[in-house]
């Protein structure tokens, strides 16, 4: 589909402008979800938390995008919404479409390598001066072409989706009567909550790493190398080192300054500071692990990002709420409940990819047409 395409070059300083944002604190939140609270975080599209209204002044509008001076990372901001500290705001100059919008969101992210090479000061003088390379025809950006591209993309993305859910079996949304049992209990507060504390139920070593990380080679095949991000299951890439310094798989992997949890189903080497959460009974499965993350996660929250190192005696000693049965953890609980909510989640997904695939297959047929 490329082949045959014009190419232009636009500064981005001609085609958006970018401003300062009012901030504020989460504690001025209101009840609502009329807007969406924007911090630094790289999760959940930059939101925090959604809010009711709090005050005029520091609404940024819908069709702009936010730029967290954290990572650096671009979301295009689909309701009004207000902003924590450093975040910038990113208003188009032209008017933009659905998919002209997806377009400029991934050239705009691709900016990041170069954001994050300078100061946190020079980021808007940076930006403006960036160049990008847009479609063209008779001179003007092709929004035709983007709008077909787009679609051909989540045409092959939503077939590639539909494949993977039909092989492995996940079409199945249909709760069993256990499922729909563990859900009712939950929601009328019929689970028998009980207090532990981590150490109580997981031995937290320290990585196993004899590799200088400025060193390591990223490639598509070897054991996964977990780091601190918060993307794509704390897996950076795949890495071959001396199999001695892998860590047990069937485990949670933790960022020791940023208390970010994933499960790691297979043995893995890690980057810095990630500590290894490892059950002292062995009942620790794929489906229970969302459980207990979840509550973890939950637990870590009232700290702020970076502001603590969890070192060991402070991960043993956090306490979580876990459902309980005879006084002990009770995994069957947890994860019959997750079982169900995955299905619930998957049901939205597989709905989707159906209303999708009929939805690009028209808008690809009458572009192509």
């Amino acid at each position: 589909m490329l082949d045959g395409v014009e190419w232009g070059e636009f500064r981005l300083g001609d085609l958006f402008e970018i401003q300062n944002t009012l901030s504020f604190n989460k504690d001025s939140l209101t009840c609502g979800s009329e807007y969406d609270y924007i911090t630094r975080t790289s999760q959940n599209q930059g939101i925090l938390q959604e809010t009711g209204f709090v005050n005029q002044e520091n609404i940024n509008p819908s069709g702009t995008w936010s730029l967290g001076l954290l990572q650096m990372d671009f979301f295009y901001r689909e309701k009004p919404w207000y902003a924590g500290q450093f975040v910038r705001k990113v208003v188009p100059k032209i008017n933009l479409g659905k998919s002209a919008v997806l377009f400029f969101t991934v050239l705009l992210n691709k900016q990041k390598k170069n954001l994050l090479s300078g100061l946190v000061r020079d980021v808007d003088k940076a930006f403006l001066s960036a160049k990008i390379q847009l479609p063209i025809k008779n001179g003007e950006i092709n929004f035709d072409f983007m709008e077909k591209f787009i679609a051909e993309l989540e045409a092959e993305r939503i077939a590639e989706l539909e494949a993977y859910l039909n092989a492995t079996g996940l079409k199945d949304y249909t709760l069993t009567d256990e499922e729909e049992q563990a859900l009712v209990a939950y929601e009328n507060g019929k689970f028998a909550f009980k207090e532990f504390r981590i150490g109580e139920l997981f031995e937290i070593n320290s990585y196993k790493k004899r590799f200088d990380a400025n060193k390591v080679v990223i490639s598509e095949s070897g054991k996964p190398y977990v780091v601190r991000t918060s993307l794509n299951n704390g897996i950076r890439g795949y890495i071959n080192e001396d199999e001695a310094y892998l860590n047990d798989g069937n485990t949670i992997s933790f960022g020791q300054d940023t208390a970010t949890m994933f499960y790691q189903e297979k043995p893995y080497f890690t980057g810095d500071k990630i500590k290894i959460v490892k059950s002292k009974d062995n009942k620790l499965n794929k489906l229970n692990a969302q459980f207990f993350i979840a509550t973890m996660t939950k637990s870590f929250s009232s700290f702020s990002w970076g502001s603590s190192s969890f070192n060991v005696k402070i991960i043993e000693n956090q306490s979580i709420f876990l459902p309980t049965k005879d006084e002990k953890p009770d995994y069957s609980t947890m994860q019959t409940f997750i079982s169900a909510i995955q299905k619930l989640v998957i049901k939205d997904v597989v709905l989707y990819a159906d209303n999708k695939i009929s939805a690009t297959k028209e808008v690809v047929n009458k572009r192509g047409s």
